[in-house]
């Protein structure tokens, strides 16, 4: 596992972020170098997410464990960093006090759309996992029942990508995992 420097230089920007996170109670992430800010997720929002983590928890393979609300810094850009809803990455960050995940440590990042998205998860977030050269996102939509995987990240974009509807299950490929999406609840 390798461990992301809190110590190093923060710039403008990322100050900026932490101080809006700090004052504001919301989350801030910077994509593509814009300061975006999301508000808690509703119910069951964090539902879906926390039925993820209770499915991929005991199914994981012992070296990697998934974690909720922790960050992975865009290897090739000093101020940009996602949180998605769940990570999947080395068991050693559980014992790290690192906020960011060494991106190079990430197999798979999950994110539940939000009732009123602006098509950030489902648009920008597709290409900034590849640009981190993160091997799996996998995009669970409440809106519809669906679910897309993306895989295979090769020059900024994933190469593969599967859809499909609540019901029927995930194969996260290298991880050996599969996700039953049945049971995952729908937007009013």
């Amino acid at each position: 596992m390798t461990l992301m420097s809190s110590e190093r230089e923060m710039t403008p920007l990322r100050k900026a972020a932490e101080a809006a996170e700090e004052a504001s109670g919301l989350r801030a992430e910077i994509i593509y170098g814009v300061l975006m800010m999301s508000p808690t997720p509703r119910g069951k929002h964090a539902g879906i997410v926390n039925d993820l983590y209770d499915q991929l928890r005991p199914t994981l393979p012992e070296h990697l464990r998934p974690f909720q609300v922790a960050s992975v810094p865009r290897p090739d850009d000093p101020d940009d960093y996602a949180t998605p809803d769940l990570l999947v990455c080395d068991a050693g960050f559980h014992d790290s006090d690192e906020w960011l995940a060494d991106p190079g440590d990430v197999e798979l990042v999950v994110e539940v759309v939000s009732k009123g998205n602006s098509s950030k998860d489902t648009r920008d977030m597709v290409g900034w996992y590849a640009g981190a050269s993160i091997p799996a996102y996998l995009l669970i939509d409440p809106r519809d029942g669906s679910w897309t995987l993306y895989t295979v990240p090769r020059e900024g974009e994933y190469q593969a990508r599967r859809r499909g509807m609540y019901g029927e299950d995930v194969e996260i490929p290298g991880l050996g995992v599969k996700i039953a999406t049945s049971g995952l609840a729908r937007y009013a």
